[in-house]
């Protein structure tokens, strides 16, 4: 049998994890989605959601807030726990619009928060956005191939997402690392809300005002309190003398 030697190139699907305790809302996302051809798995509460994420491996994980067993905070929480889900898209879709739920869910290493209810032409294109980013992200990370950040004291590894101080290895969940990465790649620049809203977050993610201070106190409590300077009524710049 002879071969030409062309090779069909197959293009992969995007994988979907949907975790919700309504069937019903699990039934109809999967059917959505299943016709844009994603590969979808489901989950009905926050711990079936980690075991899943570990068996399937998904590009991104849609998940409700509140749920039982586990709720959607703590589930992303501990996915984000494991630096091997680092790369991994989790978009929080509930019922609650409330300012404080939509921090908890960014604070909790999420990428998006989306209100229901949405239709569902709506909600594929905003799933198609945010692989789009995950896409244009993974490509400009491999063009920069990052050597680790180092200033003072403190080390910022792209490579195993951690961060270094004083020789001890210190957890940043996703937001909290781009937004350190982000002030220590200039530490003698202001960095602007807006500049700081448009990179980390992207202008197609509605986030509330006070997203970027939550997130900024969480990287105090944790590096300390002098890292990252406020510049009253403009921004942000990363400060460290060790």
């Amino acid at each position: 049998m002879a071969f030409s030697g062309k090779r069909k190139r197959i293009k992969m699907k995007h994988r979907i994890l949907l975790v919700d305790d309504d069937p019903d809302i699990l039934d109809f996302l999967s059917y959505n989605l299943s016709k844009e051809n994603y590969e979808v798995a489901t989950a009905h509460n926050g711990v079936q959601a980690i075991e899943k994420t570990k068996e399937f491996s998904p590009d991104l994980i849609l998940m409700d807030v509140m749920m039982p067993e586990m709720d959607g905070i703590e589930a992303c929480e501990e996915i984000r726990k494991d630096t091997n889900n680092q790369h991994i898209i989790i978009a929080f879709l509930s019922a609650r619009g409330e300012d404080f739920s939509q921090i908890a869910a960014y604070e909790a290493g999420g990428d998006d928060y989306i209100t229901k209810p949405i239709k569902p032409k709506i909600l594929v294109s905003k799933i198609k956005s945010l692989l789009r980013r995950k896409k244009s992200n993974i490509e400009i990370r491999q063009k920069e191939k990052k050597e680790p950040q180092k200033t003072g004291n403190i080390i910022i590894d792209h490579e195993r997402y951690i961060v270094i101080k004083d020789e001890t290895e210190i957890f940043l969940p996703k937001k909290e690392f781009e937004l350190l990465s982000l002030l220590a790649s200039n530490p003698n620049k202001v960095f602007h809300r807006e500049e700081i809203y448009s990179e980390i977050w992207g202008d197609t993610t509605i986030v509330g005002d006070r997203t970027i201070d939550v997130h900024v106190r969480k990287i105090r409590q944790k590096l300390g309190n002098n890292v990252i300077k406020t510049v009253k009524g403009i921004g942000y710049r990363f400060f460290n003398q060790q």
